[in-house]
């Protein structure tokens, strides 16, 4: 490992913690969009066996955040989150050389847990160095979308070099797993110790107002209807026979989109306020997933990752923030309440989707009911906005 650097510069930290994001997120939990068509193809998978998969990384994931979110951590954040993005890099790897269903589902799950640790723990190293600065905040963040697209690229290339080969998918996971290692090191250099100095104070329990229940059935809701298009949409551009270019330009647009998100809503957020744009996210949210199975191929599958990309982390980000705001006394409850109900829609998306896939036989089902989803999120939360302080 290198040593590490001294740095204090908020950009440069918000740049070490977007390269965290990018590995943690955009490869470690998002890369097996991508690769998932040929898994399904090669293994082979159904899409019920795709939606094992996926639910067994969210469930991962559901419970990294919840751990987390204790107090056991404190003064540890830096080891945790480096040993959730080496974690991340070995347990890509592990892809490559598994075999059967319930290996992958242990893995993913394992990935998630992974994932979830290096996404706290860098937030909470590198957020505080912004003290409150939304382009830190905006950068930081926008690393998901990085990884993504990059992911895609990558998928794309290997998916060239490989063409028919039966274990194409595997030089994926492979190619992956190296290229995040690499980008671990760097991360290791960059990223600085915690601020130190700051008390944790014992939070109440949380006052569960109408507003707050309202946006966390919303926020849970979202969980279910955006993971349908996040899991599928490669594998719906290759089953609607797009064709290779499309498959990956779908994802590299989701993913470009995704880094920029955070940047474009700012003067929306602005002038809106966050409720509001929350609730706009939604609708588009919606408008892609439809798009993506009920337009033609190429359209629809740009258009859904455009529109996921746009939506899913503003919604995220957006939502947590409303949540701190409406318990301001508990905000950290708060948060992790939010993520579990994020969580176990998350969970129960892929396996609904792949359920109706199967039952089917093609994804627009599974599509149309996330949307319908997805509405019922906005509905719930459309009285919030009633909220002033948000």
């Amino acid at each position: 490992m290198f040593q590490q650097a001294h740095i204090s510069n908020p950009v440069i930290i918000a740049f070490a913690g977007a390269l965290a994001m990018a590995t943690a997120m955009g490869f470690g939990r998002f890369f097996y969009t991508p690769v998932l068509p040929g898994m399904m193809s090669e293994v082979p998978l159904s899409a019920a066996e795709a939606g094992f998969i996926a639910a067994g990384n969210f469930a991962g994931y559901l419970m990294g955040a919840l751990l987390a979110s204790q107090g056991w951590a404190a003064g540890r954040e830096r080891r945790l989150a480096l040993a959730g993005l080496v974690s991340t890099a070995m347990l890509l790897a592990a892809m490559a050389v598994a075999n059967g269903i319930i290996l992958f589902i242990i893995i993913r799950f394992l990935a998630g847990l992974a994932s979830a640790f290096a996404m706290i723990f860098t937030s909470a190293i590198v957020l505080p160095y912004g003290h409150g600065r939304a382009d830190v905040q905006a950068l930081h963040f926008g690393g998901v979308g990085a990884g993504i697209a990059l992911s895609s690229l990558l998928a794309f290339t290997i998916n060239l070099w490989a063409g028919d080969a039966a274990h194409g998918w595997r030089w994926n996971w492979a190619s992956a797993a190296f290229l995040v290692g690499l980008v671990v090191l760097v991360i290791t250099f960059l990223l600085p110790r915690p601020v130190t100095g700051q008390a944790v104070a014992h939070e109440p329990p949380v006052r569960w107002t109408r507003p707050l229940v309202l946006l966390t059935a919303s926020y849970g809701l979202f969980g279910f209807g955006y993971v349908v298009t996040a899991t599928f949409l490669v594998a719906i551009a290759r089953g609607a026979a797009a064709g290779p270019v499309v498959e990956a330009g779908a994802w590299l647009v989701t993913g470009t989109a995704a880094a920029c998100s955070l940047f474009l809503w700012q003067p929306f957020a602005r002038r809106l306020g966050l409720v509001r744009c929350y609730l706009i996210c939604l609708i588009l949210a919606a408008v892609g997933v439809l798009g993506s199975v009920l337009l033609p191929p190429v359209p629809g599958t740009l258009i859904g990752g455009l529109f996921l990309g746009l939506t899913f982390m503003t919604v995220t980000a957006y939502g947590l923030q409303i949540a701190r705001s409406l318990a301001h006394e508990s905000p950290r409850r708060a948060l992790a309440l939010m993520t579990a109900a994020f969580g176990t829609g998350q969970i129960i998306g892929p396996l609904v989707a792949g359920w109706a896939t199967e039952w089917s036989g093609s994804f627009a089902l599974a599509s149309v009911l996330a949307a319908i989803v997805l509405l019922a999120s906005f509905c719930l939360a459309l009285p919030v906005v009633k909220q002033k302080q948000v």
